[in-house]
């Protein structure tokens, strides 16, 4: 590729250099801000209703406690996790726990509507696909993430040849 390549290109458009991952970062600040602050606040109160008080709870009350905890944990890591990376063999989307893999060949291209929660990959076989990694949220910083994801997908389906 030319170095002057980049020129026709809009300002702020360039592909970043592969490999690149999105993430959200509202999303993360807010689980471990707010998981954080639940966590001490929890501690707190249960030291604060003294031992009389937790002696009065059952194992299986404890036990509850500690499942909803683990629920919310991993609820709040899925989040956290949730990514878009790209390679020179493709894009990679993770949502939550669910991973995949799409070729640069199989991704027509990217999108993030007025208000939507996320952004929208399409591919050619006429699907889409959300990208929590791309949170709307997060304003000036997803649609740059769009404009980067556009960038690049322009960038790799001139870079492999038509068969």
């Amino acid at each position: 590729m030319p170095a002057d390549s980049d020129r026709s290109r809009p300002p702020g458009a360039a592909a970043p250099e592969l490999p690149h991952t999105w993430r959200p970062l509202g999303v993360r600040v807010a689980v471990w801000l707010l998981g954080g602050l639940l966590v001490l606040l929890v501690g707190f109160v249960w030291v604060a209703v003294g031992a009389d008080v937790r002696g009065q709870f059952t194992a299986f009350q404890r036990g509850t406690l500690v499942f909803l905890a683990l629920l919310l944990f991993i609820t709040y890591h899925a989040l956290v996790r949730s990514r878009v990376r790209a390679t020179a063999e493709g894009l990679t989307v993770v949502n939550g726990y669910r991973s995949r893999h799409y070729e640069w060949s199989q991704v027509i291209g990217v999108s993030l509507r007025r208000g939507a929660p996320w952004g929208t990959l399409d591919l050619s076989d006429g699907t889409t696909v959300s990208l929590i990694g791309v949170q709307g949220s997060d304003g000036a910083r997803a649609r740059r993430a769009v404009r980067e994801i556009r960038a690049t997908i322009a960038a790799q389906s001139s870079a492999t040849p038509d068969d």
